[in-house]
């Protein structure tokens, strides 16, 4: 087994006009959000496929199927919530995680403080463990056009202590 692994993880949603917009398990408020059957966390979507992926525990969408009433517009927190449970089952601990989230509007700098405390009481992991980062894609591509907005997502999940 062992001692460490690394994981990636992406994920992508449509924006709309009259949807929310959950990044981090935060709400901001903007003219569009994401469409979704869950409540469309880009970030903590990709943060979750990154840890699975890790353990080799395929992806979110295997284990909280879009087509399931179970998951209708479900708090990403929840999901994060039960990957973690599963890494713990492993016996994996999050090391760390690194997260990009790309979207041309909104401005996202004055919102991450409060993403990274929410993961972070989530995760149950240390201050420092969580990194957020917001970039534009200069008016490039689907987020550029304000069509969508996609995150990426890298881990370290170290082998607890036994």
């Amino acid at each position: 087994m062992m001692p460490f692994r690394i994981g990636y993880g992406y994920d992508v949603h449509r924006l709309a006009v009259g949807e929310s917009l959950w990044l981090g398990g935060v709400l901001i408020q903007h003219d569009k959000g994401t469409v979704a059957h869950s409540d469309g966390d880009v970030l903590i979507h990709a943060l979750c496929d990154a840890m699975l992926g890790a353990l080799k525990l395929r992806d979110i969408g295997y284990h909280f199927p879009d087509n399931s009433a179970d998951f209708k517009n479900i708090d990403s927190k929840i999901l994060l919530l039960k990957v973690n449970e599963l890494i713990e089952a492993k016996g994996y601990t999050l090391g760390n995680a690194d997260i990009t989230v790309a979207a041309q509007k909104p401005k996202l700098k004055d919102h991450i403080p409060l993403m990274e405390e929410k993961l972070t009481e989530v995760l149950q992991a240390h201050v420092d463990a969580i990194s957020i980062k917001a970039t534009t894609t200069e008016e490039l591509g689907f987020e550029g056009r304000e069509e969508g907005i996609s995150a990426h997502a890298v881990v370290l999940l170290m082998k607890k202590e036994s």
